[in-house]
């Protein structure tokens, strides 16, 4: 009997014809038929769920079907399916995700060359945006050297024996967060983890928006769940650097939420009130001092109002801050050899036009007096560590395959003198996007490919398109065979994109309609239209779609 490499274990409620979306993606895995297995763990579906599955199991000998009561939740049917699982590693998959075809095959691969107890593939799709954390492959690494606390979804490969050793599940019932808490057990535990920079899962939004955990809560029972994600962190760590930094990605993400722009500046009156006693009530209980001791500024000091009990200083704070935008240089644009070498210099600017500034008084660096003025409790906000959290990067995104990569950035931080005591951080450098490298280190597709500018300074994040003016190379060819590669300037807000095609295959009239229809706010009111469209009318133009997208033709039903 053959060995069985990976159990794919799909939770399935109500699931309905996302059984059928998905599964051809999972059927037919270049790792072989004998080589994998799928479990179907049925929570107590009561539509058509329980046939469908059925159908599949009868048709396909690698498919098995489990079926339970209703317990609510993803968490248990994920803790049957890895009790049942035969496989050496175990990857989850949620009803309404797929699999890109060679995921399983590359994904085990990585973690047998190297004993990983948990293997990250880059995850794609309409949900996903940007992750740095991909930018790579990494062979292996731990959450001591390797910002993995920033990837904290279940839908990864885990080594079943190292789940089963160190007792690691899922919480069951209705519990919120149920991820997270997983996965920091998961994280703190692993001796070695990989990150295969590839894409492997593909994460939808269904037609609804919603997904199998969307219900309604208060924020006293979330923020109950995170207390526990929190007891997790610190059960596996010792206080120190590493819980510190472990505990900061939960202060920063989800404790300041419901503080900061937007919802701060929706939400109003009792509602506003509610949420901000139950995550200062959080701070003070949970958080050692040096998780925000090591914010950078603008954070840091929305956490200081925070625990201060300044309510409206951050209502304010939230207001002045929204309005903060990446101001993107584009310096030089040149080809070298068969590359593009771009120098930019990104900085941010304030509402009003003006950079985003530090001030030097009596030998201390001073957070935008501008910007603060009149904020009760940010008087004279010191910046000790101006540089210390700034970072950033040129992204390409692939239009067509909604995939983003990251070519080779070298940007610099530092700070910029304006006269009179003032400073603004900036970054600066070069980035070379090679076209015969930049897909995961092979050839970009052909299509059309946007770039983008990123950064974080002083606690401000923004991702803006690449404008300028500098004239763009001619096109030229790259690889063998030879591919076409037009860089220009173009759409409504004069971004760069590069099209790509083999010589002679792109068209005049073909990159107009790429330039049309490539910038995002198009591609947002196309799947407004979409999910507008009667049922039936929906399917077939998503068939169609299907059926243009590059990896379709591995699939099959």
């Amino acid at each position: 009997m053959a060995v069985i490499k990976v159990s794919i274990v799909v939770p399935v409620h109500n699931a309905g014809d996302y059984i059928e979306r998905c599964a051809p993606s999972l059927l037919h895995q270049s790792i072989g038929r004998d080589a994998y297995e799928i479990i179907y763990v049925d929570d107590g579906s009561t539509d058509d769920s329980a046939a469908r599955l059925d159908q599949l199991a009868a048709r396909h000998p690698h498919v098995r079907v489990v079926r339970q009561e209703n317990s609510g939740w993803p968490g248990k049917p994920r803790n049957v399916g890895v009790r049942t699982a035969r496989g050496e590693y175990v990857q989850f998959v949620d009803q309404d995700d797929e699999l890109t075809p060679e995921a399983l095959e590359r994904l085990h691969r990585l973690a047998t060359r190297n004993a990983s107890d948990i293997v990250l593939g880059k995850v794609v799709g309409t949900i996903q945006g940007p992750s740095s954390l991909f930018r790579r492959t990494v062979e292996h690494c731990t959450v001591e050297d390797t910002p993995l606390i920033e990837s904290l979804t279940p839908h990864k490969m885990f080594r079943r024996a190292f789940l089963l050793d160190e007792e690691i599940t899922f919480p069951e019932g209705p519990v919120r967060l149920e991820d997270q808490l997983f996965m920091a057990r998961a994280y703190v535990r692993a001796k070695r983890v990989s990150i295969l920079g590839d894409p492997c899962y593909v994460w939808n939004r269904r037609d609804d928006g919603g997904n199998t955990s969307s219900r309604a809560t208060t924020p006293e029972t979330y923020y109950g769940h995170l207390r526990t994600v929190v007891e997790a962190i610190k059960e596996g760590t010792e206080p120190g650097p590493l819980q510190d930094h472990l505990l900061r990605r939960s202060y920063r993400v989800e404790l300041l939420r419901p503080v900061s722009e937007p919802r701060i500046l929706k939400r109003t009156g009792s509602s506003r009130e509610r949420y901000f006693d139950v995550v200062r009530r959080m701070a003070l209980d949970c958080y050692p001092p040096g998780v925000r001791d090591g914010l950078p500024a603008i954070t840091r000091l929305r956490a200081h109002l925070l625990e201060e009990g300044n309510l409206e200083s951050l209502v304010e704070l939230a207001r002045r801050a929204q309005g903060i935008r990446p101001q993107v240089t584009v310096d030089d644009i040149r080809r070298c050899d068969d590359r593009l070498v771009i120098t930019t210099t990104i900085g941010m600017l304030r509402s009003d036009g003006e950079p985003l500034t530090l001030v030097e008084r009596y030998g201390r660096l001073l957070l935008d007096p501008d910007l603060l003025a009149d904020i009760k409790g940010a008087e004279d906000w010191e910046v000790p560590h101006p540089l210390g959290d700034a970072r950033g990067e040129l992204l390409v995104h692939d239009v067509a395959r909604n995939l983003w990569w990251y070519p080779d950035t070298d940007l610099a931080a530092r700070t910029q003198p304006l006269g009179n005591g003032r400073h603004r951080v900036i970054l600066t450098g070069e980035t070379t996007i090679d076209p015969l490298t930049l897909a995961g280190g092979t050839e970009m597709p052909p299509g059309t490919h946007l770039v983008w500018a990123s950064a974080q300074l002083l606690g401000v994040g923004r991702r803006a398109p690449l404008t300028g003016t500098p004239s763009c190379p001619a096109p030229f060819t790259a690889g063998t065979p030879p591919r076409l590669v037009h860089p220009a300037w173009g759409g409504p807000s004069g971004q760069l994109s590069l099209s790509v095609g083999h010589p002679g295959h792109i068209s005049v009239p073909h990159r107009l309609f790429l330039h049309a229809t490539a910038p995002p706010g198009v591609r947002r009111a196309a799947r407004t239209v979409l999910r507008r469209l009667p049922k039936d009318v929906r399917g077939q133009v998503r068939t169609l779609a299907r059926r243009a997208d590059p990896w379709t033709a591995a699939r099959r039903d």
